[in-house]
């Protein structure tokens, strides 16, 4: 029996076939982003209409403000974002590159968030000596509340944390870093190394620590736990309690805390 090579006509009919499945597969390719792209641009024309029909509630309701923000983040927008690839040509006037807040509620909500970004600042640079740059959102909140205006809107959680997202760019001076389940607002030019943290989360449990809680809880070496004890310490963010048999490691804010509740009560 005769064996015949495959010829070259087989070659042409197979580079040919998998010439066809390519231009297949990128005709499937543009349909699917077609499709997605149009259906992006109905959910933000969309997003538009509610926005402009729920305007007064979005403004002024700091839970329906945050639903609001939710639902643009499931859809992949951030209202607080800079937007300048946004559509409509020319028209707009001015700047290219405003929020999604401002292009549809007008500067209003836009102009919040910058405000409270501000007074977010305020807040952190006036109580840096007392807890060495790191404040708890909460008391963030409460604080700003006590300063509020009368009349001027009411302010949550969620808003304090994204007008603290408005201040990436002035660099990492300003961040949310959470320690255990409570959210910090760190107001210092200086990123937390994960023995800090971990130091810290360790702190929020009794208020303070010690070296050999450190060593025992973390199976850490005695030098890695003064060391990161000692950064800390520099930073401001513990204080030192030397009258105890074995030197103590407090968290300012908890023993301010403390103190105040102790005032407060007697």
């Amino acid at each position: 029996m005769s064996r015949k090579g495959v010829g070259l006509a087989a070659f042409d009919r197979s580079r040919l076939t998998s010439k066809q499945f390519a231009s297949h597969g990128n005709s499937l390719r543009s349909s699917d982003a077609q499709a997605l792209e149009n259906q992006l641009s109905v959910f933000r024309s969309l997003l538009q209409q509610f926005a402009q029909t729920h305007a007064k509630d979005i403004r002024s309701d700091p839970s329906f403000r945050a639903q609001f923000a939710r639902m643009c983040t499931a859809i992949g927008v951030d209202p607080l974002a800079s937007s300048s690839s946004s559509s409509g040509g020319g028209g707009g006037g001015g700047s290219g590159g405003s929020s999604l807040w401002a292009q549809l509620l007008g500067r209003t909500v836009n102009d919040f968030y910058f405000e409270l970004a501000v007074r977010v600042v305020e807040v952190c640079g006036a109580t840096r000596g007392e807890n060495g740059g790191l404040l708890g959102v909460r008391e963030v909140r409460e604080r700003l509340q006590r300063g509020r205006m009368e009349g001027s809107p009411e302010v949550s959680e969620d808003d304090v944390l994204r007008a603290v997202g408005t201040l990436q760019p002035l660099g990492s001076a300003y961040a949310v870093v959470r320690l255990g389940n409570k959210a910090y607002i760190r107001s210092i030019p200086k990123e937390l190394n994960t023995d800090q943290t971990a130091v810290l989360e360790a702190v929020q449990l009794l208020g303070y620590v010690a070296v050999n809680m450190l060593m025992l809880n973390l199976r850490w070496s005695r030098a890695r736990a003064q060391t990161a004890l000692d950064d800390l310490l520099g930073e401001g963010m513990l204080w030192v309690d030397k009258q105890a048999a074995e030197w103590e490691y407090w968290s300012p804010g908890f023993m301010l805390d403390v103190d105040g509740a102790v005032a407060t009560g007697g």
